[in-house]
């Protein structure tokens, strides 16, 4: 019987320092299987992914899953386009916000859901530099007013 509950494998964490998150949404993922048995090991990167809509299908580009250490002739290239599973209302929604200016779809999170292998997509916008700065900003105020606070 498969495993109950979320376990995160790996996150994208420049993502949310580089994009203001609009919405989320989530998607299976269709892997060979020793990709698999390499994401389970936590062989998996999103830093440089991102994700497109071509004639209807759904795919995520430039997610780097190791090759599995005995995985031999089994083993998929590791950048090959990986098709994500998702419903044709919920592709074409993602496929119109992504024809607007400014917006992109990025994978933010890979996780095991009840044993089946997900990825948390998001339609994002792109933070301009002074965007970045006024984020450490508040983020830096946050923890000074926190440590005061601690501290008396």
């Amino acid at each position: 019987m498969p495993q109950k509950g979320v376990k995160i494998i790996a996150q994208n964490r420049k993502a949310r320092h580089d994009y203001f998150i609009e919405e989320t949404f989530e998607a299976g993922i269709e892997l060979k299987g020793t990709e698999v048995k390499s994401i389970r090991l936590g062989q998996v990167n999103l830093k440089e992914s991102f994700a497109q809509v071509r004639k209807g299908e759904l795919f995520v580009e430039g997610m780097h899953i190791s090759p599995y250490e005995k995985g031999n002739i089994y083993n998929a290239d590791p950048l090959r386009p990986k098709r994500l599973l998702m419903h044709k209302a919920e592709i074409r929604k993602l496929e119109q916000a992504v024809m607007q200016k400014g917006l992109t779809l990025v994978p933010l999170s890979i996780y095991l859901k009840d044993g089946r292998m997900k990825l948390e997509l998001a339609i994002c916008r792109g933070k301009k530099t002074f965007d970045k700065r006024e984020t450490q900003a508040k983020r830096d105020a946050q923890r000074d007013m926190e440590r005061t606070m601690r501290e008396r």
